[in-house]
């Protein structure tokens, strides 16, 4: 027997090609619209979450300002709102008399149970259809010394373990179903809502035009969000109200729970796994950076306890020893000759990173970044099982078609998988998008790149004015930091302080360039969209944040030369030398000034500047009383949480993941940094959605998407780097060398054998100092040679300027360290990955229970529903048929936005 469709089925099979059979009607006018034709008192105050009869959950509000030329707006809202209502949603407006500004309506959307079980069908939304049998894991062993940081057991768990399963509109009494009001929470009736909103036209001559995407846009209506339940600061009076918006910012969004643990389970309540996963993530990294951030720890420590032992920066500091070896100019005509003793503070300060702890603290971060990346996919596992994710991936993908994909694809064609016709972008267009997005990518990396050249030419030309002017001023005389004030020590401050200018500037750009090319190539998917974007913005910000880095670790000193014959950049500007004591102290400033400037500005940009916003835009409502600031205009005043909120959430704490990984050779305590940041990030993060946001639209999410490849990347990435830093930015393998094979076991002498001697006659006029650039007492004795940093061979000797043998011994060991310390990590790397199973078994069980019970109970379902049907139809029983072989059947097409 045929049936007519309901108005949900009618959205859900909605025609694309905008024929009659929608079922709307453009006759509806703003009477029409409103639920109920009866008066009913009205009861708004801070609290009120319901419509006017105190009853119906507001489930989403949308504003909007009526304009002096706003007629197509208003045709616009007309057809929507009737479109909307003809879906079944249930909707109430509040005229602007009633609103704080006088000129803002607000339309009250509510979703009945009809709608939310139909829609709950087609979304794949699991429920609870049994609770879990399975006996809770015991407390590990010591649990009760984490017991300050335990948060209240109902806090923590707010809802019973349930066994679940999809939901099935036609088998309401399978599943626990107490109160059909509180049965969906309100994150997943709001993401619903949203699901709804996204799909419906809102022109009667073109169904193509639909979306509140698009309304938002073009002005139609101002904003789009579900409400908060309750004030932050306190309770609701509303006794139904679980006021659980109270309960994060009390346990979680306040400062002084910093040491707490997280709710996640609340969270992922009332924000969804999307945003709750993103916290699970960095709580749990947060927590692992407690055990790099006590060995590098220990590791400083152990430099400073052994600060006595550094032999070499004595010699540096000795009088007789680094108060006469006279070094070559730094730089031509402007840089004279000078003592190496100058050096003094720059060479202690550099032993606290270079020691042999860095050795070890280098392998120990390899093997760490491997137990983060396994241990949190035993997290996640867990995590995907607890909240109803295992197996999500290929349902949402099927769903998750982006309203923007459905309208730009013209073309259809026949998906052999679903035997249905889908749009589709036709390869040559593809291809053209690709090839325009690549080369636009590829045109701002050599941006960044021309940026870094430009750094690193002021570098070289600055370093001239430094050494000039430093050579008459008195910096020593200075109160605690004049004794390190030098060319070398400003140059690096100031060019890192501009290349961090460059880099903030450089990023404001790109994303926006970045989300225009990716909407150029209009992605299938949100998940395919967020996937693009994240590769595109993290490829840049590779380039961008760590570029300096690289050239400081990897570049600088490496290229210069002897002083008879220097390498210049462009055949203009001569190339950078290190310190004696080398360029890791340089790499450590340039670290610490990025990487800790990076962080204060991120926190600036996601708490300081949306409170003020948020401040400038309530006060005037704050003398108001509370029945003319009602709920959702306090929400409406909040600051709106971006499509990409998480995208930048996640970007921020990655590219923090690659500085404490990639360099953490050059600077041990860089984890310690990272540990503080995302104490203080976490509570940021919470305080930041619980008190300035509106609340987001819920959506699903299996994990952390493209960014666990990115992490992948980077952690064997960061081998290389480290072992590199270690052979060619420290003096770590030259210092052993030297003590193994070319001392009696100590490093007494090691500074006069790792400097060169060169016949200053010899060096040529245009690189020769200009006069009166030396200092005084240089021309007061008869100096005839100067030191520089290498191994070449003396004046006078037949091979003189070229390398010796001590040369190539250095550079066979530093290719053999960065080998065996490859390969040492790497093997480690490969047997804790193999070592440490991805899905804990306890999982494992409890997945494959939850299957075995859904066919069960499902079997045991129809089973008894067939013999009731047998019990009532008695003889007269009727030839079974499918309901797919009803040739009147509704078949529900499904072409889903995001639900995020």
């Amino acid at each position: 027997m045929s049936r007519g469709k309901t108005s949900i089925e009618t959205l859900i099979e909605m025609d694309p090609t905008g024929e009659e059979n929608s079922g709307f009607h453009a006759s509806l006018d703003k009477e029409t619209l409103q639920p109920e034709d009866e008066e009913v008192e009205k009861q708004q105050s801070k609290d009120s979450v319901n419509f006017r009869d105190g009853v119906r959950r507001i489930d989403f509000v949308l504003s909007y300002i009526e304009d002096k030329d706003g007629e197509k707006k208003q045709d616009r809202r007309k057809e929507f709102e009737a479109n909307l209502q003809k879906i079944g949603l249930e909707l109430e407006t509040e005229d602007k008399s009633e609103s704080e500004d006088g000129k803002t309506y607000f339309l009250k959307i509510h979703v009945p149970w009809e709608v939310l079980a139909t829609y709950a069908d087609v979304l794949k939304i699991k429920v609870p259809f049994k609770a879990s049998d399975i006996p809770d894991k015991e407390d590990a062993p010591m649990s009760w010394l984490c017991a300050p940081c335990r948060l209240p057991e109902h806090v923590m768990q707010p809802e019973p373990d349930y066994f679940t399963a999809t939901f099935d509109k036609s088998k309401p009494d399978f599943f626990l179903i107490q109160d059909k009001d509180t049965f969906f929470p309100s994150s997943t009736r709001s993401r619903i809502v949203y699901y709804i909103l996204s799909r419906c036209p809102y022109s009667k001559d073109d169904k193509d035009k639909k979306g509140i995407k698009r309304l938002l846009n073009n002005g139609t209506y101002t904003a789009a969000f579900p409400l908060h339940d309750c004030r932050y600061w306190t309770r609701s009076r509303d006794p139904n109200c679980e006021s659980e918006r109270y309960a994060l910012y009390k346990y979680w969004g306040c400062f002084s729970s910093f040491y707490k643990e997280q709710p996640l389970n609340l969270i992922r309540k009332y924000y969804g796994e999307k945003i709750a996963i993103y916290f699970a993530w960095l709580g749990f990294y947060t927590e692992m950076l407690l055990y790099a951030a006590v060995v590098g720890l220990l590791c400083f420590i152990y430099g400073l306890a052994t600060f006595d032992e550094n032999v070499w920066s004595k010699e540096v500091c000795n009088e007789t020893i680094g108060g006469q070896i006279i070094m070559c100019p730094l730089c031509d005509k402007k840089c004279g000759y000078w003592k190496l003793i100058t050096t003094c503070s720059s060479s202690w300060q550099s032993y606290l990173f270079d020691n042999t702890a860095t050795v070890f603290f280098a392998i120990f971060m390899g093997i760490w970044v491997t137990l983060f990346l396994e241990f949190w996919k035993r997290r996640q596992a867990r995590l995907e099982y607890e909240w109803d994710l295992v197996d999500m991936e290929g349902e949402q993908q099927q769903m998750q078609l982006r309203p923007e994909y459905e309208s730009k694809c013209t073309h259809r064609r026949l998906n052999h998988v679903t035997q249905e016709m889908e749009p589709y972008l036709p390869l040559t267009s593809k291809c053209a998008r690709s090839v325009l997005s690549g080369a636009t990518v590829l045109f701002w990396i050599s941006l960044i790149i021309a940026c870094i050249i430009a750094v690193i030419v002021y570098r070289l030309s600055v370093f001239a004015a430094f050494a000039s002017i430093m050579k008459d001023s008195h910096t020593d005389k200075l109160d605690l930091i004049g004794n390190l004030i030098t060319p070398q020590f400003a140059t690096s401050i100031t060019a890192s302080c501009i290349n961090f200018v460059i880099i903030m500037i450089l990023n404001f750009l790109y994303e926006y360039v970045a989300i225009k090319i990716t909407d150029m190539e209009v992605p299938k998917t949100h998940v395919e969209y967020e996937n693009k974007l994240t590769v595109k913005m993290f490829l840049f910000q590779f380039v961008n944040y760590y570029s300096s880095c690289f050239y400081v670790a990897f570049f600088k000193g490496k290229f210069v030369g002897y002083p008879g014959d220097y390498s210049y950049m462009f055949g203009k500007w001569r190339n950078e030398e290190c310190e004696p004591a080398g360029c890791l102290i340089e790499l450590t400033t340039q670290l610490v000034i990025v990487m800790a400037g990076k962080q204060v500005w991120g926190n600036v940009q996601e708490a300081l500047i949306p409170w003020m916003i948020n401040w400038w835009v309530s006060r005037s409502a704050r003398s108001n009383p509370e029945s003319l600031y009602s709920r959702w205009e306090q929400d409406h005043d909040l600051q709106s949480f971006s499509q990409l909120g998480l995208f930048y959430e996640y970007l921020e704490m990655v590219v923090q993941f690659g500085f404490i990984t990639l360099f953490v050779a050059s600077f041990p305590l860089a984890p310690l940094l990272a540990l503080m940041n995302n104490i203080l990030e976490v509570r940021v993060d919470a305080w930041k959605f619980t008190t300035q946001c509106r609340r987001p639209v819920a959506a699903k999410a299996q994990g952390i998407g493209a960014w666990d490849e990115i992490l992948n990347m980077i952690a064997v990435f960061s081998v290389v780097t480290n072992a590199v830093i270690v052979s060619f930015t420290s003096e770590m393998i030259p210092r052993l060398v030297y003590k193994y094979a070319y001392s009696d076991s100590t490093m007494v002498g090691y500074i006069n054998n790792s400097l060169s001697v060169f016949n200053i006659s010899e060096i040529p006029v245009e690189s020769r100092p200009d006069d009166g650039e030396s200092p005084d007492w240089f021309y007061s004795s008869n100096i005839t040679t100067c030191r520089y940093r290498d191994y070449r061979y003396p004046p006078g000797h037949e091979k003189q300027y070229t390398y010796t043998m001590q040369f190539w011994h250095i550079l066979a060991a530093k290719l053999a360290f960065i080998i065996s310390v490859e390969h040492v990590v790497f093997v480690v790397k490969l047997f804790v990955a193999w070592l440490i199973p991805d899905v804990p078994s306890d999982i494992e069980a409890r997945t494959k229970r939850e299957r075995y019970l859904i066919q069960e109970y499902l079997h045991n379902y129809e089973l008894e529903k067939l013999k009731n049907q047998l019990n009532q139809n008695g003889p007269n029983i009727e030839p079974c048929t499918s309901p797919a072989a009803d040739s009147n059947s509704v078949k529900l097409e499904v072409s889903s936005d995001c639900l995020t």
